[in-house]
């Protein structure tokens, strides 16, 4: 049955939201702070399952796109989205019923909340990655037959454009890119326009939920201090997720990283503390690969993430850094990201890299 979401399960939302980031999706904090603000000013948030919303509601995805290491330095005033929001109700000539996030990873799982927070609307208990994933097609949305656009962009002095590229997903991205780069790198945005029906077929449910959970688990397990990477794998293995490993523990010996077409690029190579295994992680916002030499070790749309070796708290790609400890933990992914549909628009291949989509779990197992 619906139900609002209590101020003091934010910290623990936001924790959990940051692994499914798998390192990318922006730090979750800046979006914390402003829903707390909103929550502290006498807002609620209403969350819905899935199945609790009428077939022919229109519900919007909500989100922020762009570089996470831009958001450091554009520090978002919260209007931003909401005004992405009633731009493209006017287009569409109908007000939203309900938000649902784009996906459940890092600062986008908060900013759906956000503009629930400061339009009254109440926000789907699910989204369309599952984890954070860097372009808009990559949603398990759009793979099973959702439009993408009509889709509003606006940034930070207010200014707002409109694409809409019909069914073809892969040119909203493409075009919604561009003007973001244009806005400076990072941009508010409302898209997938869907009806209850839609959402009930194509979203990945409870994932807000899940991120609580998660970010709970890593909380209780440090307060009581058990091991937080067990506790996470016993988590996960209750979910639709069902798999969660710790790969490797050592530190990070070294980072390249660069800002380029509106993402983050870059790799991290990860060391035993003995130096005798070395992991190199390749991400694009967020980590898309594992290799340990010619060795995969894990790959889109499986989650790969990178957590200090002692709290189990999540660190995202840009806050990677030489010496730091770390430890590297992989999670599976569930059954409506696994199909040859959805490995055509977010499996390995999609990204350019080098290497077929093999479970990760599978992958432990061979290793």
């Amino acid at each position: 049955m619906p139900r609002e979401l209590p101020i003091d399960d934010l910290p623990d939302l936001a924790r959990g939201a940051a692994l499914l980031g798998a390192g990318g999706g922006g730090d979750p904090y800046i979006g914390l702070l402003l829903v707390r603000a909103e929550l502290e000013r006498g807002a609620t948030i209403t969350l819905l399952d899935p199945d609790e919303v009428d077939d022919d509601a229109l519900v919007v995805a909500s989100a922020f796109m762009g570089a996470p290491t831009v958001v450091i330095e554009k520090i978002p005033g919260g209007d931003e989205p909401v005004q992405a929001l009633r731009s493209l109700e006017r287009h569409l000539g109908r007000a939203a019923d309900a938000i649902i996030p784009m996906e459940c990873g890092g600062l986008n799982s908060m900013i759906p909340l956000l503009v629930a927070a400061r339009t009254g609307l109440p926000m789907v208990d699910g989204d369309g990655m599952g984890r954070a994933f860097p372009e808009l097609q990559m949603e398990t949305f759009g793979v099973y037959g959702v439009s993408g656009s009509p889709i509003a962009i606006c940034n930070e002095r207010g200014h707002t454009a409109l694409l809409d590229t019909g069914p073809d997903n892969h040119s909203m991205e493409w075009y919604a890119r561009a003007v973001t780069v244009r806005m400076g790198g990072v941009a508010y945005i409302a898209e997938y326009p869907m009806t209850g029906a839609q959402v009930k077929r194509t979203a990945i449910p409870g994932t807000s939920s899940l991120a609580l959970a998660l970010g709970r688990v890593i909380r209780l397990a440090h307060d009581e201090h058990r091991d937080p990477f067990e506790a996470l794998a016993g988590c996960l293995a209750t979910t639709i997720y069902r798999f969660g490993h710790s790969l490797l523990e050592g530190k990070v010996v070294d980072v390249e990283r660069r800002s380029a077409d509106g993402f983050v690029r870059g790799s991290a190579r990860i060391a035993t503390f003995d130096g005798g295994r070395t992991v190199e992680l390749t991400f694009q916002n967020e980590h898309l690969m594992a290799r340990e030499g010619g060795r995969l070790l894990a790959v889109a749309p499986d989650l790969i993430t990178v957590l200090d070796a002692e709290t189990a708290f999540p660190i995202t790609t840009e806050a990677l850094r030489y010496g730091q400890r770390v430890r590297i933990f992989v999670i599976g992914t569930p059954e409506i990201m696994r199909t040859p549909e959805a490995l055509a628009v977010f499996g390995p291949r999609a990204f350019g890299l080098d290497a077929d989509w093999t479970p990760v779990e599978e992958l432990v197992r061979i290793r």
